[in-house]
């Protein structure tokens, strides 16, 4: 008799973690594989890093195939071009489909470049949002120090993920200022944020104090509440909101690097599936990471449908930090134990979220316990400590994903002594 097979669509951040943690939760009772669109784990924070040359991609890379198969887990490159859930199948890039028991979606997002005219790395900005579109910015960047314009750095309308605008903001600074020209470089933070620190949550601490004072000391200017009509070369043309949807003043601002973080919306393999999906293509899940219409499916990280914390000017998405999804992955495994057991899910995650923003000289961090207000814990602080940690944590969590770990027993004993959880009270 062969065993249930639980497919975990996506190899990203979430989706190697959660193959990782599924294959111990289930102990045999079922066979797990991993479906991606590519043999390697990219630390996609790091990105920022690799965009000024403070890392070389190859650092940051794990081959999953041999990881994967000392896991004894599955596990094709193919990729997905559709899932059918309502036939419990997964159709591949090569024409072949994979039939499955429970699905995982770790699919992460696909990036809207294409929404706004004259957009993103194939056309007239850079990005960072994936390790090959961060190889491409760092050549940007070196002919920006060698020919210093203004750059434009920031989140449009409908991104959802803005600490690593603020990260580059802040990395570009530093570095400048090293090679010395910073000086010849007018800097302008562009966001679809109502105000600087809003980073898609309405603040946490003192995020807005935070990240104002730290652009006021490096003489960057901002706008915010604005939304980008298009892009020509070399020139951005954004529409600035007011509080009553109107638009109160356009600017044509002219750069030599500009890099904004893109509109989110659910790849193809999902978008527009009845009853998975909503409108913009995110997965829709209940309290215990399941879809509500397709019950053996379940979803992680930033492919999950989260209503904003609140009406804004400009559509402004929630962000997914890594501990956020890791909480996500946590309750996905013990649910799936519990349903080879013959149990309902029960298991809740905590949407505890940790954030360490490396600024290059220093830094932000904060804790929201959970993301998404009214929170337990709204914690923030800055100093020269934030950068030493977010090396520290590149280094560990490169570490697990090479080793196949989802959370060794010093990092549970750490996050207790913290008193941050990945799990609700059970109920």
């Amino acid at each position: 008799m062969s065993l249930p097979k639980i497919i975990v669509l996506g190899a990203g951040l979430g989706g190697t973690i959660a193959a990782y943690e599924i294959r111990d939760a289930v102990k045999g009772r079922a066979e797990v594989m991993v479906v991606s669109n590519s043999d390697d784990y990219w630390f996609v924070p790091s990105n920022p890093w690799v965009a000024v040359r403070w890392r070389e991609a190859e650092a940051i890379r794990v081959h999953l195939p041999p990881v994967m198969k000392k896991k004894g887990i599955g596990f094709t490159s193919v990729g997905a071009k559709r899932v059918h859930p309502g036939e419990n199948r997964l159709e591949l890039n090569d024409g072949t489909s994979l039939s499955y028991d429970w699905l995982v979606i770790a699919t992460g997002p696909d990036l809207a470049f294409d929404e706004i005219p004259g957009f993103g790395p194939h056309a007239n900005t850079i990005s960072i949002c994936q390790t090959d579109h961060a190889v491409a910015a760092a050549e940007v960047f070196d002919r920006l120090a060698a020919d210093p314009k203004p750059v434009i750095v920031g989140a449009a309308q409908g991104a959802s993920c803005f600490g690593p605008a603020y990260e580059f903001a802040m990395l570009l600074d530093t570095e400048l200022k090293r090679r010395k020209v910073r000086d010849r470089v007018p800097m302008t933070f562009v966001t679809s944020e109502p105000y600087v620190g809003h980073l898609g949550l309405d603040g946490v601490g003192d995020t807005k104090g935070l990240l104002e004072s730290e652009m006021r000391d490096r003489h960057i200017k901002w706008v915010t509440s604005s939304r980008i009509t298009s892009v020509d070369p070399g020139l951005m043309h954004i529409e600035e909101v007011g509080d009553d949807g109107q638009v109160k003043k356009t600017h044509d601002l002219p750069f030599g690097l500009a890099m904004m973080m893109p509109p989110f919306r659910g790849v193809p393999a999902v978008f527009g599936v009845e009853g998975l999906s909503n409108p913009r293509g995110f997965i829709l899940v209940d309290r215990h990471q399941r879809n509500p219409t397709f019950r053996n499916v379940f979803a992680l990280g930033v492919c999950v449908a989260i209503p904003p914390t609140g009406p804004t000017p400009v559509p402004v998405g929630v962000p997914k930090t890594g501990f956020m999804i890791e909480s996500m992955v946590t309750a996905i495994a013990h649910n799936l134990s519990d349903l080879l057991d013959g149990k309902e899910p029960t298991f809740e995650a905590s949407w505890n979220a940790i954030c360490l923003a490396d600024f290059g000289d220093g830094g932000v961090a904060f804790v929201a316990q959970p993301q998404i207000p009214p929170r337990n814990t709204n914690w923030s602080s800055s100093g020269k400590w934030v950068h030493l940690a977010k090396i520290a944590f590149e280094k560990y969590f490169l570490m697990k994903v090479r080793r196949g770990e989802s959370e060794p027993f010093y990092e549970k004993l750490a996050l207790d002594v913290m008193g941050v959880k990945k799990l609700r009270t059970r109920k």
